[in-house]
This record gives C-alpha cells, structure tokens and sequence, in this order.
C-alpha cells in the first residue's frame, strides 16, 4: 500500500516575513499573531495526519525551529527547507523531486494559511487520487488552497502565482503533459483583512482546538475594529 504524505510548506512567522498584506493592513504585531494562530491550524491538521508528515521551512537556517513544531510525531516527521532561490513554483519542484527521490510517490501540499480546511476535505483529496493523477482544491480569489499528487509536477516556474489565474494556469499545466486532473470544492485562504474577519463566521462551529483559538482571535480583532468605529 503506497501510503500519502502530506507536506507542510511554511515560513516561520516573524514581524515583518509573510502576510506582509495583512501586515499593511493590520499592523506587523497582529499580522505576527494572526501567523502564528494560522500555523498552529496547519501543525493541528498534521497531526491528525495518518501517513508521513513532511515540514518544509522556506530556509534552511529554520530547519532547528521546523523541528520542534510536531514532537509528538517523531519519528515521522521529516524537516526539508525549500530552496533559497527562484520563485514558489521552482522551490516546490525542487522539493517535489527530492521527495520523490526519496522513495515518495503521493504527496499532498498545503500552506498555512487554509484554516477552513477540515476532514472531510482531506478525505475527498485522498479518495480523488485514487482515481486522478493530480488534486486540487481550488480558492476562492483564484489560487488553490490544496495541491496533491501521485506523479511527478511539470515546471511550476512560469505560471502566474499570487494572481487570480493560478488555479486554471496550474490545472491546465496538468493537463498539458497528460494529467488527469480533479478539482474539488472551492475553499479560501487567508491573505487579506477581510479574508481574516470571516474566520469569526467560518469557524464559529470548528471544535478544533487551534481553529477555536484562531476564531478567538478573529472575533477580538472585529469587535476593536467596530470599537474604531463607533
């Protein structure tokens, strides 16, 4: 039995490294929090994981830190940064060919900002790669939340990340070399303010511990937005 492997690709958050929209937005303290509540989702959907569990630090000097995050998993969880240079087409291939070098055959990628993400959408992309090649659970503003696997991707470099034609760009690429391709219910990421103001709605029912501190957050953060303006 080929089992999955689920690959957490993540920046360690820090002022002034990642979510630098909600930074502009918010303020670089908050934008830090909202980061690190976002990552404890993705650590929290790891550990429910049942197969092999990759972390995938955007550096190399963040491997000893990548390390700490899931000790209750060791030994199976593996810590592989991603390469320092091209943009985050070409650091997944790269990671994509290591993994698969080393003996990795299905892989499903995930970032840290897809707190919607729940079991039953983890459930659909392990029973469509049984019968697809690629899987791709696609975001609302036109990215994807989720991309999984059980072939090798073909070059990333050049498609149009962080716009709204990623999803169809990455689908079609798939395609393009003999993919079969399935694409599943729409989900939606956070990288806006407003993408965060909603976890106060989307997760108002999620009993998961880290999806119940992030709601916390969420709700905190609307009520001292509405206190401004009153």
């Amino acid at each position: 039995m080929i089992e999955t492997a689920l690959v957490l690709v993540c920046k360690r958050p820090s002022s002034g490294i990642g979510k630098q929209r909600l930074a502009a937005t918010l303020g670089p303290e908050i934008a830090t929090r909202i980061a690190e509540a976002l990552l404890a989702c993705a650590l929290e959907d790891a550990c429910e994981w049942p197969g092999p569990v990759v972390i995938a630090p955007a550096h190399p000097s963040d491997c000893a830190w990548a390390g700490t995050l899931l000790p209750q998993l060791q030994p199976k969880v593996r810590i592989l940064p991603q390469a320092t240079a091209g943009n985050l087409g070409l650091r997944l291939n790269g990671l994509d060919q290591a993994l698969r070098d080393a003996g990795m055959k299905r892989l499903v990628y995930i970032g840290s900002d897809a707190p919607a993400l729940a079991a039953a959408d983890y459930d659909a992309v392990n029973d469509a790669l049984l019968r697809h090649d690629t899987v791709l659970i696609p975001a609302e503003d036109g990215g994807v939340v989720l991309m999984a696997s059980c072939r090798q991707w073909p070059m990333l470099g050049a498609l149009p990340w962080s716009t709204a034609r990623l999803g169809a760009a990455l689908a079609d690429c798939c395609r393009a070399i003999g993919q079969s391709v399935a694409m599943l219910t729409q989900s939606f990421d956070v990288d806006e303010r407003d993408d965060f103001f909603r976890l106060s709605a989307a997760l108002r029912a999620d009993r998961r511990p880290a999806r119940r501190a992030l709601h916390a957050l969420a709700c905190d953060l609307v009520q001292l937005r509405q206190a401004d303006h009153v």
